[in-house]
């Protein structure tokens, strides 16, 4: 075995959780609500913490890097409730984040090249956007399910 190290992918220095979403996607989904903004002076005694509070009918979320798998278990939460949820990630389907929103129908969005951070450091991997597509409740057919009228 050799005492060389191995290349360092993704490349540490690049792959942490404080890059502000790129200015182009930002603009994608202005005005859609955001539970998880980037905030450098975050405090968790002062701030709210996104896990903790509903999400409203559009949301966009790009969650730490590091650990997405509690924003994924939620934003499936929120589909269920209604909400359309879409989910900066990085793309790889190895995780169990990324077989959980398979399993709950998301559409994969992958991004052509890499982010750019609006800077000029690149990411040190693939990016996708993973869609959740949640559904308004028609009040037309409030009462209504598959087999006929409720009681």
């Amino acid at each position: 075995m050799s005492n060389k190290k191995r290349k360092d992918y993704p490349r540490r220095e690049l792959s942490h959780d404080s890059h502000p979403t790129d200015k182009w996607i930002q603009n994608i989904f202005l005005g859609w609500f955001d539970p998880c903004p980037l905030n450098y002076d975050y405090n968790p005694i002062s701030h709210t913490d996104g896990l903790k509070i509903d999400w409203r009918f559009h949301t966009f979320v790009n969650p730490p890097y590091s650990d997405p798998l509690p924003w994924v278990r939620k934003a499936i939460r929120e589909q269920a409730k209604g909400n359309t949820v879409v989910l900066l990630l990085k793309h790889d389907s190895s995780t169990k984040w990324y077989s959980l929103l398979h399993e709950a129908g998301a559409n994969f969005m992958m991004i052509n090249g890499r982010l750019k951070y609006g800077n000029t450091k690149t990411a040190a991997f693939p990016s996708m956007l993973a869609v959740l597509t949640g559904h308004e409740p028609n009040p037309i057919l409030k009462g209504v399910t598959e087999f006929g009228e409720c009681e």
